[in-house]
């Protein structure tokens, strides 16, 4: 953990670098539950591995990215990264691995998380954050649309995206 931002509440954000066990145990759940959704049935491990082969989140750390997670009570409950750099586009981040525990949902965590890697994107002169993903992930759609994000055109070729938003921050 490099840094912890507290608000008095029971929940803690800490950011923490890709590779560190708690990141990597919280990405592979949230993979879990992606691909099970896709798939229709539990997803195995080795999908689950494949899936992060296919959508590495390493790179969320230091001039690349951040990656946040939120612990309660010392267990990692949610997490949400931002990407900076050549890969997005200069004065644009890419929001990915937002994903809340099924058991922690509902309490404005992941809400929380992604104001503050809009916070981040500002402090790094960052001016619109995007994401893509799946109208089949109807609560995502919802907190990104809560949070102001609007509807874009298609901005890349996922076979797995079907949604694409943008903030300007």
């Amino acid at each position: 953990m490099d840094e912890r931002i507290s608000d008095g509440s029971s929940v803690d954000v800490e950011v923490v670098h890709p590779g560190d066990p708690v990141a990597d145990g919280i990405v592979r759940t949230y993979l879990a539950e992606v691909a099970s959704r896709w798939y229709g049935r539990p997803a195995t491990e080795a999908e689950v591995d494949q899936a992060l082969r296919d959508e590495p989140y390493d790179d969320l750390q230091g001039a690349s990215g951040v990656f946040l997670v939120a612990v309660e009570q010392g267990r990692a409950i949610a997490c949400a990264g931002a990407r900076f750099g050549a890969g997005v586009g200069l004065g644009v981040a890419e929001l990915t691995k937002v994903f809340t525990l099924p058991e922690a949902r509902g309490r404005g965590t992941a809400a929380r998380l992604v104001r503050e890697l809009e916070a981040a994107c500002r402090r790094r002169g960052i001016g619109v954050l995007r994401l893509d993903t799946r109208a089949e992930l109807a609560e995502a759609c919802a907190l990104y649309e809560r949070l102001g994000f609007e509807r874009v055109p298609a901005f890349t070729d996922d076979p797995y995206s079907d949604r694409w938003y943008a903030k300007r921050l």
